[in-house]
């Protein structure tokens, strides 16, 4: 989920609940506030905490809820992570460490104790995202933190490197769970045996992503390679994240106010925004025959 802000970088919990409701209706399976879509490491603590009351509150047992609770000090990452399960969230996801480098020991002590200071029922998932956080979590890394922490139960993993997702799904014997977060691989990898996708684009366009993943249940895989390649084309026309500004802007184009970016980084201009309005019209064009 992306996170609205107000022109003076205030949040928009109003705008946090529409939002929720929007992606509700479109039927998506479970809602995962404050992670890198959602601006996360630009929110103070108690703006977080709000966000995601905001979401669990409005979600009320409708839907699964996932709080993402890594944060740049593991003070703030264990007090959200307490939060999320004082506030009956469902689990949270953890980023790794950012910007400063840390080795496995650093990393397995970190998760070790975020883990344990929530329940042992409380599922936990790891996340890594390299290519922005500066640290990645080997297989061998979680397989030893998932050993030691009983609901430490999957991972997120946003690097599209499929021989890596191969060998997370080996963890734990199998039993643990693996979801990616690059939108355009969800199909591939729902064959190789992940769970769902934790994607970014969806929070725009759900529609084809809840389609994508209902076909394969359903063993419809034609009809599921066309609904990827759908979501591929919108995940295209939304830079995939690239500036959130074109996920927000997309939603409005929608019909949903999802407020603007907090600075440093600015919204798209004009002539911009006016080509992503004339791209995702013909999209939903081609969406009408599909969905």
């Amino acid at each position: 989920m992306v996170t609205p802000f107000d022109e003076a970088g205030g949040v928009r919990l109003d705008l946090v609940a529409n939002l929720t409701e929007f992606l509700i209706s479109k039927g998506v399976h479970c809602l995962y506030p404050l992670g890198t879509t959602g601006e996360m490491l630009r929110l103070s603590v108690e703006e977080r905490k709000a966000v995601a009351e905001t979401v669990v509150k409005q979600a009320a047992g409708r839907v699964t809820v996932y709080i993402h609770a890594g944060s740049m000090s593991e003070e703030d990452t264990i007090a959200l992570a307490q939060h999320a399960y004082d506030i009956g969230a469902d689990g949270i996801g953890v980023v790794t460490p950012v910007f400063f480098g840390a080795n496995d020991r650093e990393l397995e002590a970190y998760y070790v104790k975020v883990a344990r200071s929530v329940p042992e029922s409380f599922p936990v998932y790891l996340y890594s995202i390299p290519q922005c956080a500066a640290n990645d979590i080997s297989p061998q890394l979680a397989q030893s933190i998932a050993r030691q922490c009983g609901n430490v139960i999957g991972l997120k993993y946003s690097f599209p490197d499929f021989l890596r997702v191969n060998e997370y799904l080996t963890v734990n014997e199998g039993e643990f769970s693996v979801v990616p977060g690059a939108d355009r691989l969800f199909l591939p990898a729902l064959a190789m045996g992940c769970e769902g996708v934790v994607s970014g684009v969806s929070c725009v366009y759900p529609e084809p992503f809840v389609a994508v993943y209902e076909a394969f249940r359903n063993n419809d895989i034609e009809k599921a390679r066309k609904l990827q390649r759908l979501a591929t084309q919108y995940c295209e026309a939304l830079k995939s994240g690239a500036n959130m500004s074109y996920f927000k802007e997309a939603l409005r184009i929608r019909g949903i106010d999802a407020g603007v970016m907090k600075a440093p980084q600015l919204d798209i201009p004009a002539d911009e925004i006016n080509r992503l309005r004339e791209v995702l019209s013909e999209l939903d064009r081609q969406a009408q025959t599909l969905l």
